[in-house]
């Protein structure tokens, strides 16, 4: 038997329970874990509440990150055994592949064996935010050295992987908070400037801080009436893309900004790389480089106890956190 985070209603935080489950041996492609710590999303919280892309149809586990040692492995899995120290690229399910919980059975393919230097806590933070900004930054906008990028949600987990890879390839990270809180926090992450959102002009302020060459490139992840003052802010050509939609105030379409500046907005999900083999062992060898040089490396925002995962679920939706929420086992 295994403690399991389960919820049984929808609603916020306190719906959450450890059970104890029976986990089955692991079946063909599959591997089986004995987790050390997982990593918190948003899309947690989302999925409690019913308000994710994923329906849940009765009583569920949860979450998309974990890191562990290699318990058993099932038939045709290969370059992985008993006593590997791995983490977990996110399943497009977890209502099909809860992650979180004592004990837990993964698809073979989305097991990794991290560098041992890494430690359990920053593998369990490692793969939503790098993957996600990946994906987006270096695959979909192709950033490159001399580009600005400007960065909502900035203090998230993956707001600050896309600060670190800006910088890796050379790019001019700018980083969008709503207060001045988290300002030096940001600067010393790497952002070459941080922009308020809330506040009178944050259009012209936005531009101002593109400088010369505007800002070619928006990584999004509240959605809302930012998109106006955003796409105002935008160099010609430049590119929106969307990842995330935390306001849950409507998003009009700034049809103008669009036509006069012939900007494309894109969504992204971070499926999109993890479900195709090709770009995912290009990311991951973008991302493990990264790791190995010491330019990526996960920011731990607070570490919590798995008997505290309601607590740990609370913090996550406080919005004070700097970086990942990391429970540990």
């Amino acid at each position: 038997m295994a403690k399991i985070v389960r919820f049984s209603e929808l609603g916020g935080p306190e719906v959450l329970r450890l059970e104890d489950l029976e986990i089955p041996s692991p079946g063909p492609g599959e591997v089986r874990i004995n987790v050390k710590a997982l990593g918190l999303n948003r899309a947690e919280a989302l999925l409690r509440r019913g308000t994710y892309i994923e329906a849940v149809t009765g009583p569920s586990g949860l979450g998309l990150e974990a890191a562990g040692i290699v318990e058993s492995v099932g038939e045709n899995v290969e370059g992985l055994r008993p006593g590997d120290a791995v983490s977990v690229i996110p399943p497009r399910s977890m209502v099909r592949w809860p992650m979180h919980g004592e004990v837990i059975r993964a698809p073979a393919e989305l097991v990794v064996k991290h560098p041992a230097a890494l430690g359990f806590e920053p593998a369990a933070a490692l793969w939503m935010a790098y993957l996600t900004a990946y994906g987006a930054l270096i695959e979909i906008a192709g950033l490159k050295a001399g580009d600005t990028v400007a960065i909502t949600a900035a203090s998230s987990s993956v707001g600050l992987a896309a600060i670190q890879i800006a910088n890796l390839v050379g790019a001019r990270p700018i980083a969008i908070t709503r207060t001045a809180a988290k300002r030096e926090a940001l600067i010393a992450q790497g952002a070459a400037d941080v922009v308020l959102s809330e506040g009178d002009d944050f259009a012209g302020r936005l531009a101002a801080a593109g400088g010369s060459s505007g800002i070619r490139v928006v990584l999004d992840a509240v959605g809302g009436p930012i998109f106006e003052p955003l796409t105002a802010a935008m160099a010609t050509g430049g590119i929106l893309i969307e990842y995330g939609g935390l306001s849950p105030l409507p998003t009009p379409f700034p049809l103008m900004a669009v036509l006069s500046k012939s900007l494309t907005l894109r969504g992204y999900l971070v499926h999109e790389i993890t479900h195709d083999p090709v770009r995912l062992t290009a990311a991951k060898s973008f991302i493990l480089a990264g790791v190995a040089k010491g330019a990526l490396k996960p920011v731990i925002a607070r570490s919590f106890p798995l008997d505290q995962i309601v607590e740990a679920h609370r913090y996550l939706e406080s919005n004070e956190q700097f970086g990942k929420v990391v429970v540990t086992l």
